[in-house]
């Protein structure tokens, strides 16, 4: 399986020779008008998650409570919700490392998709406007691996292990199973309040901001908290942490496992500063006060994107890459199951701006496989052709927006993915939005454009 950061650099390597950077109009990194655009069948809304939990001596089993208050946006009423607990396809279903009990505001049903999906019957149907709650008791056991859910050594890493509500829509619920080759998450902004009890030993970065007070002897608790992110994620053990602050203002911290140097660090949060001020500067403010970002050089995948957290390797171009998921899946959504170009695409070019690469014939460098691989293929698609996703929903699809920006014009393009990240801020992304948005800065008709760059939808 093809790594992030492996398709980072097999991509570069693939495409032509980048040429020197374009003078890039200045945008204001001023705050966003948060208009985002809404499809008004998208529910359960404005999921509110608190969640208590007591880390044992290693970080490495976690146990507690957690409810999520949520909204009804849709004129159809609601009968039930699904959780999806994402990890449990890293066990053998149906002995999960993440397991539910003792369900209240409605009735559970049996595990579903490979034990990752939860019904939880509602007791009465909810209307549109009107609003429920669901808790659980909650128990999470970390495999072993340096993975997004796992463990090296006595550094845990916690991605995707807390249960969030599954999205309906127009489509109906999202039920897609998970993909080891890319993401299936597809989740509402939401508000988190997490507090974690662990040993004074452990270091806990997490998304969001962090407070700590003194726990019983020889622990302490970290209250962590976040607004409008799409998911939760948290790593534990004994980190080294490197800290400094962005010139735009965004504070950054920098957690090491034992095999990487204080140097090593020291280049990350470099790269980590000036990335985020730069993405800032294109598509709008950072919104969420800090970012953490957890190094382990053993993490097969590379580096994975979480709200203000993200895992990686030591590698510049991996972490500018994270970092630009923040606007384009966390800030910007998408479904990032159906529609993975939508934040890999958009994250790969927006790295490209942030190194000066104008992409300059790298769509010279493009061979299909076959008449129905697109751009915008599903990870259905790509799960079955799994040796051509990073070449074309990484290379295509970013050399696919440099063409666009060509067509455009560098100050149009400039204020199309600007102006498109103000509607979408905290909303959902889909093609056909783009698309429109692209077309309305242009009198040229672009229908000819995306057939060529086969990009549907």
């Amino acid at each position: 399986m093809r790594t992030k950061i492996a398709i980072i650099a097999a991509v570069v390597a693939a495409m032509a020779p980048l040429t020197a950077a374009r003078a890039a109009s200045p945008v204001s990194a001023a705050s966003p008008t948060h208009q985002a655009a809404a499809d008004p069948t998208r529910t359960p809304a404005s999921p509110s998650y608190t969640v208590s939990l007591t880390g044992n001596a290693t970080g490495g089993t976690w146990t507690g409570h957690e409810s999520v208050n949520f909204t009804n946006a849709a004129a159809t009423p609601l009968t039930e919700v699904y959780l999806r607990l994402w990890d449990n396809y890293h066990g053998s279903c149906p002995s999960t490392p993440v397991t539910v009990t003792n369900v209240t505001g409605g009735t559970a049903g049996a595990l579903e998709v490979g034990c990752t999906a939860l019904k939880i019957t509602l007791p009465a149907p909810l209307a549109q406007g009107a609003s429920g709650t669901v808790g659980f008791d909650l128990s999470i056991v970390v495999p072993s691996g340096a993975d997004r859910f796992g463990h090296d050594g006595s550094y845990y890493f916690l991605g995707n292990a807390l249960p969030v509500l599954a999205v309906r829509d127009a489509s109906g619920w999202h039920l897609d199973p998970y993909t080891n080759n890319g993401e299936s998450f597809y989740s509402l902004a939401s508000d988190w309040t997490v507090t974690l009890d662990h040993p004074t030993s452990l270091k806990v970065p997490a998304t969001g901001t962090s407070t700590d007070r003194a726990g019983t002897s020889g622990r302490t608790v970290t209250t962590a908290t976040a607004a409008k992110v799409r998911d939760f994620a948290w790593a534990a053990g004994p980190f080294a942490v490197t800290s400094g602050t962005s010139p735009g203002g965004v504070k950054v911290n920098v957690y090491r496992v034992s095999g990487i140097s204080a140097t090593s660090a020291t280049s990350m949060l470099n790269t980590a500063t000036a990335a985020l001020d730069a993405h800032a500067q294109r598509f709008g403010a950072y919104p969420y006060g800090e970012a953490d970002v957890v190094l382990d050089n053993n993490f097969w995948f590379g580096g994975m994107e979480y709200p203000g957290f993200v895992l990686d390797l030591v590698s510049s171009t991996a972490l500018a890459h994270e970092l630009a998921h923040q606007w384009w899946y966390g800030i910007v959504g998408d479904d990032e199951y159906n529609s993975p170009w939508l934040d890999e695409s958009f994250a790969d070019y927006a790295t490209d701006l942030y190194q000066g690469n104008t992409g300059s014939g790298c769509w010279n460098g493009v061979s299909w496989a076959s008449s129905a691989e697109k751009i915008t293929n599903s990870m259905a698609y790509w799960d079955a052709h799994s040796g051509r996703y990073s070449t074309v929903v990484y290379g295509y699809g970013k050399c696919a927006l440099h063409d666009l920006s060509r067509v455009l014009g560098t100050t149009a393009m400039t204020k199309l993915t600007h102006d498109y990240a103000q509607s979408h801020w905290y909303g959902v992304s889909t093609t056909a939005e783009f698309k429109a948005a692209a077309q309305s800065l242009t009198t040229t008709d672009l229908t000819s454009f995306w057939t060529q760059h086969r990009i549907d939808g």
